[in-house]
């Protein structure tokens, strides 16, 4: 008799799978990378350090010296001026993170496990950038203590002044859809690291985050004002009540400025939409 050997194929790996898994899947990737964070704390701890080094230079060493259109060179003018600003920046710079995190989990060959477990391809990424946004969230938080404790005020009710930090982190979350996407395209954590920053100075500097832009040069103006990034400066300004009355909102009658919430809403949406399909995209091409 011979004996007849019966072999069972191994299962694919499942590529997509319904919303319900999609979620599941994402939560679990999430929770894992809150872990770890929570398991090496200087990350959150450096994360906090700069934004509150900016909030004290920029407080102390140029607060008395830039003049604020309808307020003139007034220190506690520019501090309301400046807050919104430096959430804003706080995170957005979460993008060289999550950029960096992404390439140092691929350069591991952590990415290759996931992608040979049944669970669906997106869920790695948007599990990624759902734990930056909440150490994003807790950096924020922290930021905002301090910016209190230096003598920033808000002067709206706290529904507002909540929404304003709700635009700010949704601003911050769409921008590490871009990290990710950076992060699956180089090969080290240090490029990913200078890939996120490179483009985020200019980006940054070239608004109204810092500086009134009534004093660049007029191309320059028009450039600032449509860019994303000041759309959620205004509308935080706005919703913190940090904005000074009489003055224009724009300078260059840009519809961003004149609409920041709704225009703040609108970037953060297409830039989630635009880089998460590019970057889960990407992941799924990632050595195929």
């Amino acid at each position: 008799m011979s004996a007849v050997t019966e072999t069972t194929a191994a299962p694919a790996p499942r590529s997509g799978g319904g919303v319900g898994q999609s979620v599941r899947d994402s939560l679990v990737i999430a929770r894992r990378n809150l872990i770890r964070m929570s398991r090496i704390p200087e990350m959150l701890l450096f994360g906090v350090i700069q934004p509150v080094m900016f909030v004290v230079l920029f407080t102390y060493v140029f607060g008395g010296s830039i003049a604020i259109p309808g307020a003139g060179v007034s220190a506690s003018a520019y501090k309301e001026f400046l807050m919104a600003g430096i959430f804003a920046q706080t995170v957005t710079f979460a993008t060289a993170g999550a950029g960096a995190g992404i390439a140092d989990d691929m350069h591991k060959g952590l990415i290759d496990r996931f992608r040979s477990l049944p669970m669906a391809r997106g869920a790695v990424l948007t599990g990624r950038t759902l734990a930056d946004l909440v150490q994003t969230a807790v950096t924020l938080a922290v930021l905002a203590g301090v910016a209190l404790i230096v003598g920033w005020r808000t002067h709206e009710n706290i529904g507002k002044v909540l929404a304003g930090f709700a635009l700010l982190l949704l601003l911050g979350y769409a921008f590490t859809w871009i990290g990710a996407l950076i992060g699956l395209s180089v090969r080290t954590p240090e490029a990913a690291t200078s890939g996120g920053l490179i483009w985020l100075f200019p980006l940054t500097f070239i608004s109204n985050a810092f500086v009134p832009v009534n004093g660049m040069p007029t191309f320059l103006q028009y450039v600032a004002e449509w860019n994303p990034f000041s759309a959620t400066v205004q509308a935080a300004r706005e919703l913190f009540g940090n904005t000074i009355e009489g003055v224009p909102k724009s300078v260059t009658g840009a519809w961003p400025m004149e609409h920041p919430v709704w225009a703040s809403l609108i970037w953060s949406v297409l830039i989630i939409l635009a880089f998460r399909t590019l970057a889960v995209r990407k992941y799924r091409r990632v050595d195929a």
